[in-house]
């Protein structure tokens, strides 16, 4: 069985699909045979099989084991594939293959990961001696065998124990880790992968701290005053010179040692990061040596990492197939962090303030630090080598878009929390520095590195809304000015960066040279021959336009446009948009400028350029967004200024997003017609009431067209807005327009209406269609739909039975709703003789609101729902207690943990109660989510914001706590970016609602039969009601 496994293994890494997928199909077939796991484990101990095909059998074999191993596991199908005789003999020879030292990195790891998989279902009970056993083999194995039996361990730790099974065994566990990590006789490389072992012990830590809290503190108080005279040792070890790129290449003994040694030295800051995260007390009383020992490593490390990385163009950024980073950029990067958070601790700050009061001259301990990061902040051979090649790659460091965080970015960082401390302090050393910087021959990247940290400090003082001192403003001119002028392009670049920056934050102390920088840098975005010091000028301008007095900036309006359009129509834009960062920089520009006298779009090419953009930017949803939010705005402008500006628009804009409509047809440029339907839906929602004569001729052709015939959603979406909003803003106009068939008006949106609520048109693209007939139902009137307007109602119950997705729900549920605030009885009657399966229109509609109406966005739809339902309520309609909803969740009693595949089994259960008491309970839920906070609670907000930002605060023991001022913390949620505001968002009505609710309750309490209902209702329900004026 052995060699057919070698050769379907082989044929799923195939690129002919038809081969690997039956490869896969076959493989999947021997899932049923006993044989099929012992087999696989057979072919990854093999050493005669390549070891892609060993590692790749091992993968199989873990799917294997997560459908067919136990019903512990998520992925598990319904049946153990496997003997208990089998699984133990699988076992020990996963085990030995990852631990036995003879085998190859890869395998030994991709063994590890299977033995992780079996434990965290059969550790300890099937399986009650594989710690002890890794326990037994690391003090009396070879180094091939302790580092397979760590990686094991680590996994194990990560993976498979609990916290009984934990706590029994730490001491024991930490005791042998410490034994490897101390022994210099050990490879550094395998002491760092015992230091990232203990690492590990802390996420684990701090997982069992809150129900075993005097248990951990107590280990880790022992644990942490063990390990910190060997952490000490490590962080003032010298590293030896490293060595040359010849000596990496040949992976000599030097090259290997130094490797290890740098991985050593940097898992022991990332340990000492993790203990402060968790355990931030006991580290406290060490930290100053801990401050003092980075500081003191950095200074040591300076030249080496100058002349590999500023000078030289080494390679950085490498881990081991451990996953250990071990080059010299790694280290300085973690030691520069950690200086960071040492900077914060209570002790550290007490010293240095000390020393500062004590040190007359300028050159005081904030000077000597500055130097220290300015001499990291340099450019990069490598970052300067991408720069040149695209400016983007520039842009987005610039931005602070990018996950690259660098030992350049950190220095900023670093100095922006010194500066956030000792401010005064902070700028007058590098102001002092900067000066003896370019009063001497140094090198530009000194220079540009002085200025970047400046910039930094410059965009923190803007985040906090602070200017920096007149002084100190005043001091940077010469430099900058003397910057833009140098021959080097990345300092001119930095000079203009930097003299947008400080004008912005400096309030008006620089409005006698504003101007004239502002002027300089126009010039240079047009004649400058170096790309990056355009875009950086371009950048600027935004500083510019957003802190300069209108007097400055209106008469410079045209020539930033015109300035702009130049430098567009020197590129190739299909070229530009490959580059988001310069397009979206570009953008953002072109909108503050015409921002600055939305009019000059009535008369000027700054609309037109937009347009131009977003024709070639209309597939990045930045640029997107930016043009049709800087749309909307110079809509609603103009449209205040009366009429006639928004007839003038249309006969800008019309054209332009009309004639998009029919390229991106011709194209099937999709991303082209969407934009353009999203210009649309904009401009329509502000338009004129009524509309200027002829637009409902201009865009409704091209919209019934694209409303009958597009199955794009976005597209679908767009064009029902717009349609709405023309039915709002001037329906006589459209009710009297006929398409080219004869089609009134009336009848063309009846069919729009009815394509979109067919069950072909799925839930996210028909979401709008809901105000569209809310909309039309209104405007229309009963007498001119006559029969029609049963009929759509109808559609409308029929389509919400099906709906799930909430926009399309609540869009279709407010129908009734709009319709329910005019004669909610109307409504009730109606629903109730509609039959719509085995149910009535009034189960459907009511069950889909209740359910949902939490739920619901908009504080006029959140309005609507609101007095709609108390309207329904109070009409005492005896059908509404006839029919039932979902009453209280029904709590299981099972103390079993609750996986994915058990809750698929067995479902939620609710209890059963009358619609209308439904309806009383969401209006109670209402009550309580339309709340405005308290003052009290708002000041109990600040106040927690004040202590989260609280530098002492950051040293106390509360762990969970996210450290969002650690750039390392701030690095890995760069992942988390595109999550969007929805999942931290609050559903917070307005004061109306909320006055409106409580005097329904106050009346509705003072009702004689209230008093049972109100025993209906649950303990937490009737203590809402009973406090809702508080």
């Amino acid at each position: 069985m052995e060699e057919q496994l070698v050769r379907l293994l082989a044929e799923t890494q195939t690129a002919e699909e038809g081969v690997r997928k039956q490869a896969e199909a076959q493989l999947q077939q021997h899932h049923s045979n006993p044989d099929f796991p012992i087999a696989l484990a057979s072919v990854g101990s093999h050493e005669s099989v390549p070891i892609n095909i060993r590692q790749s059998a091992l993968l199989t074999l873990r799917k294997f084991i997560s459908t067919a191993w136990s019903p512990q596991f998520d992925e598990y199908t319904g049946q153990v594939n496997i003997s208990d005789e089998n699984k133990h003999r699988l076992r020990h020879m996963l085990l030995d293959l990852a631990t036995n030292g003879r085998q190859e990195r890869k395998i030994e790891t991709a063994a590890g990961y299977v033995v992780s998989k079996i434990a965290t279902a059969d550790y300890p009970d099937e399986w009650p001696d594989l710690l002890q056993t890794l326990l037994q083999i690391i003090p009396i194995g070879n180094d091939a065998q302790i580092h397979g039996t760590l990686k094991v361990l680590g996994e194990l730790v990560e993976e498979a124990l609990g916290d009984e099974q934990f706590l029994a065994v730490a001491r024991s566990m930490v005791k042998i880790i410490y034994d490897v990590a101390v022994n210099d006789s050990k490879p550094p490389i395998l002491r760092a992968l015992a230091l990232s072992v203990f690492r590990g012990c802390f996420d684990m830590l701090e997982m069992f701290l809150e129900d075993h809290k005097a248990a951990v503190k107590a280990f880790a108080d022992e644990t942490i005053s063990g390990w910190i005279p060997f952490f000490l040792e490590i962080l003032k070890s010298k590293l030896p010179d490293p060595p040359s790129e010849d000596e990496d290449m040949r992976n000599t003994v030097a090259s290997s040692t130094y490797r290890g040694l740098v991985a050593l030295k940097l898992q022991t800051v990332k340990v000492l990061f993790r203990i402060r995260c968790v355990f931030p007390s006991l580290l406290q009383p060490h930290a100053p040596i801990l401050f003092s020992s980075t500081w003191e490593e950095l200074t040591a490390l300076e030249k080496a990492y100058r002349e590999m990385y500023i000078e030289d163009e080494r390679q950085g950024r490498l881990e081991d197939a451990d996953g250990l980073p071990y080059t010299l950029d790694f280290l300085v990067l973690e030691d520069l962090d950690f200086m960071q958070t040492c900077l914060r601790a209570p002790p550290v700050r007490k010293e240095l303030e000390s020393q500062l009061s004590s040190q007359n001259g300028p050159e005081n301990w904030v000077y000597q630090f500055t130097q220290l990061a300015i001499a990291y902040a340099k450019i990069t051979t490598e970052e300067e080598g991408l720069w040149n090649i695209d400016v983007n790659v520039f842009l987005s460091e610039e931005t602070s878009v990018t996950a690259n965080y660098t030992p350049r970015t950190a220095c900023g960082d670093l100095l922006i929390k010194l500066g956030e401390w000792l401010n005064t302090a902070t700028v007058e050393a590098l102001l002092a520095y900067t000066r003896s910087l370019y009063s001497t021959n140094q090198g530009w990247k000194e220079k540009e590195a002085a200025l970047f940290v400046l910039n930094a400090m410059l965009g923190d003082y803007q985040d906090r809304e602070k200017n920096i001192n007149a002084d100190a403003a005043n001091g940077f001119v010469d430099f900058i000015r003397y910057a833009m002028q140098q021959p080097e392009e990345f300092l001119r670049a930095r000079g203009y960066l930097v003299a947008g920056n400080l004008v912005e934050v400096s309030g008006d102390v620089l409005q006698l040279v504003a101007g004239s920088f502002m002027e300089a840098t126009l010039q240079a975005m047009v004649r400058d021959e170096s790309d990056v010091v355009k875009v950086s000028c371009i950048r600027a301008l935004q500083c510019y336009l957003s802190a300069l007095p209108p007097s400055i900036t209106k008469p410079m309006q045209s020539a930033v446009i015109s300035g702009l359009s130049e430098y567009i129509s020197g590129q190739d834009l299909n070229e530009l948009t490959d580059g988001d960062d310069l397009m979206v920089t570009i953008v953002e520009t072109l909108r503050d400028a015409i921002l600055l006298d939305p009019r000059i779009c009535l008369t000027g090419s700054g609309l037109d350029l937009l347009f131009t953009l977003a024709n070639h930017g209309a597939r990045t949803f930045q640029i997107t967004i930016i043009v049709t939010e800087a749309f909307e705005l110079i809509t609603r402008l103009l449209s205040e200024t009366g009429n006639d500006a928004y007839v003038q628009l249309c006969t800008k804009v019309l054209p332009s997003l009309t004639g998009a409509f029919d390229v991106g047809a011709l194209t099937e440029e999709n991303a082209l017609t969407n934009l353009a339907a999203e210009l649309l839906a904009v401009f329509t929602q502000h338009g004129s009431t009524p509309l200027p004569q002829g637009f409902v001729q201009t865009v409704m052709p091209k919209l019934n067209r694209m409303l009958l015939g597009s199955n794009d959603d976005e597209l679908l979406k767009a064009a029902t807005v717009t349609v709405k909003n023309i039915v709002e803003h001037d329906a006589p106009q459209i009710f009297n327009w006929h398409d080219e068939t004869g089609k009134g008006g009336l009848e063309v949106i009846l069919v729009i209406i009815d394509r979109l609520l067919g069950t072909n048109i799925d839930d996210n693209a028909a979401s709008e269609v809901g105000g569209l007939a809310a909309e039309f139902v209104e405007k229309a009137g009963s007498e001119r739909l006559g029969p029609y307007l049963m009929q759509l109602l109808r559609a409308v119950a029929v389509r919400l039975q099906t709906a799930e997705h909430a926009p399309l729900i609540q869009s279709l549920i407010l129908v009734f709703a709009r319709l329910c605030l005019v004669s909610a009885n109307d409504v009730v009657e109606f629903l109730a003789q509609v039959q719509i399966g085995q149910e009535s229109g009034l189960q459907v509609v009511l069950t889909k609101w209740l359910e949902n109406s939490i739920s619901f966005a908009g504080y006029e739809e959140i309005r609507q729902s609101v007095v709609a339902l108390t309207k329904i309520y109070e009409l005492e309609d005896p059908r509404l207690d006839s029919i039932t909803a979902k009453g209280e969740l029904i709590v299981s009693e099972s103390t079993r943990i609750m996986t994915r595949s058990r809750a698929r089994q067995n479902p939620p259960q609710y209890t059963i109660i009358p619609m209308r008491l439904k309806i009383l309970k969401v209006l109670v839920e209402e009550l309580l989510v339309t709340s405005q906070p308290s003052q009290r609670t708002l000041d109990a907000a600040a106040e927690l914001a004040d202590e989260a930002g609280s530098d002492d605060g950051d040293w106390e023991d509360e762990p969970g706590d996210l450290d969002l001022s650690n750039p390392a913390v701030k690095n890995e949620l760069m992942g988390y970016v595109n999550e969007g505001p929805e999942a931290y968002s609050h559903k917070w009505s307005d004061d109306e609602t909320q006055t409106f609710l409580i005097g329904w309750f106050r009346g509705l309490g003072t009702r004689p039969d209230f008093e049972a209902v109100f025993e209906s209702l649950t303990e937490n329900e009737k203590h809402k009601l009973r406090t809702m004026d508080r």
